[in-house]
């Protein structure tokens, strides 16, 4: 899709009272600080365990997030039938998915953790076919076999040291945190919720936040930060911007952007992750990498738009 059509696309989608360009200017600062996120976790793990920043990720997070919505009179206490997905996504998507991809960081290079984290497809296509009863096109089961052969590459014995528990430990951590990301994108789509995503987003990371803090002290013991200026400038950074700005930010434009447009255009997040590594922490990605991710991402892109089939 060019440039150019996108933004037609968004002027098209303009709402009563929201100017045009704002999902394109959420979308685009979302997709910026989300990239840039990997990159900030990789430099903030070398001030503070990964448990306990993924922690205080949520914790901070959750802090702006109640703070906002009180200041706007907005707070709202979720109800029993938002419960299962309060529960789905601030277990998984957040606690579980971030704290694999933490761990797993500090074993291996941010450029390569966001573009593996970001394989959901691979396991929402399927599941959704054999499961729900989906129809999915030649295109997009073209699109996750592209992505599946990305995933391989990265896997292939040149690309990492099979003999090396730790490092193949911490590939199989980021393929299961894209699982487990799966598994909230199917529940969000079947199940049912009473409440809008932006009311329970503070509630999931609060309850986040409540599972990982006694997790870190648990398994890393007392609280490992080491109060630098960078270890508060990453921990600014992941929770209040990356966490809860980003959040919102995405959550206002999915009401403006067609969806198809949507999963394209949240692609960029692991390139800019990528990029973002390689410039500033010094990361070379090998030729694996670069085939790899771009077998994924085009898989990836080719699967999110939708088929005449599928849409019928």
């Amino acid at each position: 899709m060019s440039a150019s059509t996108a933004v037609t696309i968004f002027s098209e989608r303009r709402v009563a009272g929201v100017p045009a360009a704002a999902p394109a200017l959420l979308l685009g600062g979302a997709v910026l600080l989300w990239g840039a996120n990997w990159p900030v976790m990789k430099l903030g793990l070398g001030h503070v365990s990964p448990l306990w920043f993924s922690a205080l990720r949520f914790a901070t997070g959750a802090a702006c997030l109640f703070a906002w919505q009180a200041a706007r009179g907005e707070v709202r206490r979720p109800g029993r039938a938002d419960l299962p997905v309060l529960a789905s996504i601030g277990l998984l998507q957040m606690a579980l998915f971030t704290a694999l991809g933490a761990v797993a960081m500090t074993h291996l290079p941010a450029g390569r953790s966001a573009i593996l984290s970001y394989t959901t497809p691979i396991w929402v296509v399927p599941v959704a076919v054999l499961v729900f009863g989906e129809r999915i096109g030649r295109r997009q089961w073209a699109g996750i076999g592209l992505a599946a052969i990305g995933v391989l590459v990265l896997f292939n014995p040149q690309a990492i040291d099979w003999r090396d528990g730790t490092v193949v430990g911490a590939h199989a951590m980021l393929l299961a945190a894209s699982a487990a990301w799966a598994v909230c994108i199917m529940h969000l789509r079947y199940g049912r919720s009473g409440a809008s995503a932006a009311q329970l987003a503070p509630w999931q990371m609060l309850l986040a936040a409540a599972v990982l803090l006694p997790a870190a002290y648990a398994v890393e013991g007392p609280f490992t930060g080491d109060g630098t200026a960078t270890f508060w400038a990453c921990l600014i950074f992941v929770g209040p911007l990356a966490t809860a700005f980003c959040f919102c930010a995405v959550n206002a434009a999915s009401r403006l952007v067609p969806a198809s447009l949507m999963s394209t255009l949240m692609l960029g997040v692991p390139v800019t992750g990528l990029v973002l590594a390689t410039a500033a922490l010094h990361e070379t990605p090998g030729p694996d990498l670069i085939l790899g991710a771009g077998a994924i991402v085009l898989g990836i892109a080719a699967s999110a738009v939708p088929s005449r089939r599928a849409s019928a």
